[in-house]
């Protein structure tokens, strides 16, 4: 019984641990100062972008990274264009983007390209996982959202060209962009259905070794 109190209190002492850990990480990620020439090169690329749609891009990065840190190693695909290359320009920063990773993310985070759904309807398991946890992030319903998390809306919204557009409902002929988009509520379905494989059980508040490993974001 001594044995088995002994084991539960390691156990719970050591889940606590994690916790703070990775709490103390987001207050990190969403209080960190990115280096004023980010902006600027993001302001050249996209030179319609107003300053504070370009506080927004560098806000979008930093929703990335934490739910990077929440996927806890396994691949997050960039669903966005303008988000990608801000992402591109901070790894150009190579000392600073490796002191961010050691305190913010545990271990450094390596770039893969932003990725698109393969179809209207089908996405691949680093979107899925993605929109879960940017849905859960924004406190959005997976299943039915009633608006896109900043991930998934920044690109259209800001008229991003070549961006990745996603619609709430890609089949109403009334969207914008219809016949362009891919359709939000089918992430995570392989076929015109309207759901997520998982819920949200990607961001649950456990606890691993790899909370950020090589494979966070795009792998090696």
């Amino acid at each position: 019984m001594v044995y088995f109190m002994c084991a539960v209190s390691i156990i719970t002492l050591t889940i606590v641990i994690c916790f703070n850990i990775r709490k103390k990480r987001i207050f990190f990620i969403k209080s960190y100062k990115f280096p004023p020439g980010i902006k600027e090169k993001i302001k050249v690329k996209y030179p319609h972008l107003t300053d504070a749609e370009l506080s927004t891009v560098l806000d979008g990065l930093k929703s990335f990274f934490i739910i990077s840190l929440k996927a806890k190693g396994r691949m997050v695909a960039m669903p966005s264009q303008v988000i990608d290359f801000a992402w591109h320009e901070f790894i150009l920063f190579t000392r600073t983007y490796q002191q961010f990773c050691k305190k913010g993310l545990g271990k450094f985070l390596h770039h893969t390209p932003s990725e698109v759904m393969q179809s209207q309807t089908q996405a691949q398991e680093g979107i899925k996982r993605a929109w879960r946890l940017a849905c859960d992030q924004e406190q959005i319903n997976v299943k039915k959202p009633k608006k896109l998390p900043l991930l998934f809306a920044i690109d259209g919204d800001f008229k991003i060209e070549g961006g990745y557009i996603y619609s709430k409902n890609c089949k109403d002929k009334n969207t914008p962009n219809f016949g362009r988009d891919y359709c939000a509520s089918h992430i995570g379905c392989s076929s015109g259905c309207s759901g997520s494989s998982g819920g949200v059980s990607d961001s649950d508040s456990s606890c691993s070794s790899s909370s950020c490993g090589s494979g966070c974001g795009g792998g090696d």
